[in-house]
């Protein structure tokens, strides 16, 4: 059995429905913004930055969820601690395959890959034309690399 690759593992393991759910939303927005001012562009790649991805949700559900049960195994019934024992196996079936139980409920909350954000971000810095200024392919190739970082980090 190959493993599915890092990026795409969630995607890969999701419903194309609800992928394509969540393509058409970012879609939408981009549209939205297509010919917005820099300023709203500038607005949404904030909101991008804060944005939260799969993985930072399931990573803060998987600890809240060992704690509460490291808590009430302690306090309540050593049962409770079969809790962090599934929580684990979880989150390490998701390194491995990009699936656990919660992801299927995130996906369908619409939340979406760090691969999806920033397929959103990266198309707000090409219609506001971070990327336009790059230097001619025979330029040196340090000066290119430099002008593609700049636009990228901007």
């Amino acid at each position: 059995m190959q493993l599915p690759a890092t990026a795409r593992r969630v995607e890969d393991s999701t419903d194309i429905r609800l992928n394509d759910l969540i393509r058409a939303r970012t879609d939408a927005e981009l549209v939205r913004l297509e010919s917005a001012g820099d300023e709203l562009i500038a607005d949404r790649l904030r909101e991008l930055d804060e944005e939260w991805d799969v993985e930072r949700l399931l990573q803060v559900n998987a600890s809240v969820l060992v704690i509460l049960g490291v808590l009430l195994g302690a306090n309540v019934d050593r049962r409770f601690l079969l809790l962090p024992a599934a929580v684990f196996t979880f989150l390490g079936q998701h390194a491995l395959q990009g699936w656990c139980p919660p992801i299927p409920l995130f996906r369908r909350m619409g939340v979406r890959t760090h691969r999806e954000i920033a397929r959103e971000r990266y198309a707000l810095k090409a219609m506001r034309g971070d990327f336009d200024a790059l230097p001619a392919r025979d330029a040196d190739a340090a000066q290119r690399v430099r002008a593609a970082l700049a636009a990228v980090d901007k």
